[in-house]
């Protein structure tokens, strides 16, 4: 049944929304596609849903392809289970947690991973029913501090997520490598170009991950690549690392007056004046300067950590924040923060712009009501043998030539800093380029982890019972229609592909007499006759102007005009994406677009 747009629920905008930031969200409001219901919360009308449907049967037959089998979980969710795997806490203030009217805790799912493996827990015991995967294409909640971008960042969200289940680790990367395939098909059949990088697991956990993400400016998410084919999240980039150097002649350190120098700028400068050196001036990259941050663990907690970094390096919070975990002994996301002038009090020994790792390490890292010495860690870049300008830890005052391994040790190495275009791919590839994206899907090969926690455990070859190992895989549905609005619009409106688009074409009639309607009335039948989908315009009072804004507006791949051309026996069909129009005879106007498709 054709859409008619005399009495399809649709009012378009001319104008874009004052809250709108991106063109996709702009688009997908001024044409009618979604309503804002709150903060990152969305109502979808009957075209976004067309388009919806589509993205969601795209995903559910490459799914049922690969062999997955469908299953529907509820979005809400009891807490005892998020409780055994500690999430109940570790999610912090990032998820919805409310209460019965008995008092008993509940949370509206992030991620279902063990809603997945404690149905499988109850229904299998034997190795012989493995492999297995399910999945689902379900609403997630996540309260996010600030939504934004419409569909790219909300609140409530649409995401296809599926869990593999193997007997060994060898069913695992089997697992992984065929859920990577389906995702690549997926995004091929959808029209969006993706990359699969390396990531983090972060909070999720696993020995491997890997994010698929579309190119965009506009993208939160920050990848690097080089012309030999490595890409990363930068999250997930690795140094490479130089070799250690021979210290046994290093001169000794020496302490030196550096008043009124407290950042890397006024410092270097001082050292060239104080201390020039016949190798060249120095610079930036000669100095280690020694970051305070302030964790923020899920438990509550807030905890002091000192970063050593060369100070030619920015520091990049969202690296740290997916690194730290890891020296920390914690699961789940953690804030990371500069530390604030009450956190610095709190450790007499930190003299802001003067701190270093030297022979008065337990100074700086002692506070008057510190009963451990804190966590200090370096980046990859500082090896034994590195020779450094560093704070002396006194007011005032730096030390020259404090070499790594000698002078100062560290409690381990983290990925903190900026990456840089031009730095080296770790697997020798050639230099980096970087680029942004928009996260589009994520794959895990989580292992054990919560089998381990929850208990699933089968029967093996042998009879013995062994612990399942498991793989996670995400694909954000709703960001998906975001994604391809984002990517297939002009100046006019949205130019949908057709894979994914409400219909295949837009019938427009254009004038005021009963011919004309009725030729379009006829046209319409046709195509629907002949496989198509189409939208009508059949609006008798509304001028040729606001008729053809709309069709361009709404996206659809094909608009077939029928106006005063329908004297001389044509119409006109134009295809969205190029711009291209075309005068047809009305009796060969089906077959030509079903030619053109």
């Amino acid at each position: 049944m054709a859409l008619r747009l005399s009495t399809l629920f649709l009012r378009t905008l001319r104008e874009d929304p004052v809250d709108a930031e991106v063109d996709s969200h702009k688009l997908l409001l001024r044409a009618g596609y979604i309503r804002r219901a709150a903060p990152g919360i969305y109502t979808w009308l009957p075209l976004g849903l067309r388009v919806l449907r589509k993205v969601e049967a795209i995903v559910r037959e490459e799914m049922d392809a690969m062999g997955a089998q469908e299953v529907h979980f509820p979005a809400l969710l009891p807490k005892e289970p998020y409780e055994i795997t500690n999430r109940w806490l570790e999610y912090g203030d990032g998820i919805f947690r409310l209460q019965d009217r008995k008092g008993a805790d509940y949370l509206l799912a992030p991620t279902h991973e063990e809603m997945f493996t404690l149905l499988v827990k109850d229904l299998y015991s034997s190795y012989k029913d493995l492999p297995l995967s399910i999945y689902q294409i379900q609403n997630k909640y996540r309260d996010e501090a600030r939504p934004r971008a419409g569909l790219l960042r909300g609140r409530e969200f649409i995401m296809k997520d599926s869990y593999s289940f193997d007997i060994d680790d060898a069913g695992l990367d089997a697992s992984y490598m065929a859920h990577r395939g389906a995702y690549l098909r997926i995004f091929e059949r959808l029209g969006l170009e993706v990359i699969p990088v390396a990531a983090t697991a972060g909070a999720m956990g696993g020995s491997k991950s890997e994010e698929f993400l579309h190119p965009m400016a506009i993208g939160e998410d920050t990848f690097v690549r080089s012309a030999g084919g490595y890409a990363a999240n930068v999250e997930a980039v690795t140094t490479v690392v130089p070799d250690d150097i021979d210290f046994s002649n290093a001169p000794a350190a020496v302490v030196r007056d550096t008043p009124d120098t407290p950042t890397i700028e006024t410092l270097v400068a001082a050292a060239n004046e104080l201390a020039p050196r016949a190798e060249g001036p120095w610079t930036a990259a000669d100095t280690l300067k020694n970051v305070v941050l302030a964790i923020d663990l899920p438990t509550g907690e807030r905890q002091i950590v000192i970063i050593g970094v060369p100070g030619d390096r920015a520091v990049d919070f969202k690296r740290i924040e997916a690194n730290i975990g890891a020296h920390l002994s914690v699961g789940g996301e953690v804030g990371v923060e500069a530390a604030s002038e009450a956190d610095l009090k709190k450790h007499g020994g930190l003299i802001k712009g003067y701190m270093g790792p030297g022979l008065s390490l337990d100074a700086a890292v002692l506070g008057a009501e510190a009963s451990t010495k804190l966590l200090y860690l370096v980046d990859p870049r500082v090896v034994s043998g590195t020779s450094w300008i560093t704070g002396a830890n006194i007011d005032g005052k730096h030390v020259f030539g404090l070499v790594a391994g000698r002078d100062f040790t560290w409690d381990g190495t983290i990925e903190a800093v900026e990456v840089r275009e031009g730095d080296p791919a770790p697997d020798g590839s050639g230099p980096l380029e970087a680029a942004r994206g928009i996260e589009m899907g994520h794959i895990f090969a989580l292992g054990r982890k919560y089998a381990d926690a929850l208990g699933l455990k089968v029967l093996d070859r042998n009879g013995k019972l062994a612990t399942v190992t498991m793989g996670s895989y995400g694909i954000g549905v709703t960001r998906a229609v975001a994604a391809l609005a984002e990517s297939n619009h002009d100046d006019k409106g949205l130019v949908w592909p057709a894979a994914v688009a409400p219909a295949h074409v837009h019938v427009v009639a254009v004038g005021r007499g009963e011919e004309i309607f009725e030729a379009a009335a006829q046209l319409t039948a046709d195509l629907e006759e002949a496989g198509l989908e189409v939208i009508y315009d059949d609006r008798p009072k509304v001028s040729p102007g606001v008729k053809f804004g709309d069709a361009e507006l709404l996206g659809v791949p094909t608009i077939l005009a029928v106006g005063r051309g329908l004297v001389d026996g044509v119409v006109e069909i134009k295809n969205r994406a190029t711009g291209v129009a075309v005068d047809v005879p009305v009796a060969e106007a089906v077959q030509y677009i079903l030619d053109q498709r």
